[in-house]
Parts: structure tokens; sequence; C-alpha cells
């Protein structure tokens, strides 16, 4: 699964684009949009959601962080697929 592959949707408050994934146990949450960290750069950012809250996933956030930004389509492509290594389930897009 790549980044380029994601059908990403638009969002109004706050103004911008957004995909979620569903690896199973765990939601991956990628956004751009006018608050998110990196978003002037046009960098994106990820959360990590388990049973609808944002959640720590090491490998994947830094501990204490529910957060990463500044990330360039490379990396959420290295994102994805650590979250599937560590899930063992293929993502699917809802």
């Amino acid at each position: 699964m790549k980044l380029a592959n994601l059908t990403m949707i638009e969002t109004e408050i706050p103004k911008g684009v957004q995909a979620i994934i569903d690896f199973g146990l765990y939601e991956l949450s990628i956004i751009q949009n006018e608050a998110s960290y990196g978003n002037k750069q046009g960098l994106f950012e990820i959360a990590v959601f388990k049973d609808g809250e944002q959640t720590e996933l090491p490998g994947i956030t830094q501990p204490g962080d529910t957060v990463k930004g500044f990330l360039t389509s490379e990396e959420v492509d290295a994102i994805l697929t650590k979250m599937y290594t560590i899930t063992g389930t293929e993502g699917k897009q809802i």
C-alpha cells in the first residue's frame, strides 16, 4: 500500500485532506490540513487510533506522543509498511 494509491478525502474543519486506513486493531489517520504538522511545507501528519482513541504505537510514534508530523510521502509509505508488519493485517481504506 502506498500513499499515492489512497483516495485523500477533503475535510472542511480544518480545511485539508485525510485518509483513514483500517489495520484491524488499529486505524491510521493520514492528514494534510491547515492545522497539521508540516502542512505549510506540503508534508503529512499521522495518528494511530485504537478503539476510537489516539494511542502510542512503538515503531510508529514516539513514547508519550500519539502523532507524528512533518512526513514526506515516502515516510508515510514506510509507516504504512510498518503498520502491516506490526498488525499482520493488510490495510483497507475506510
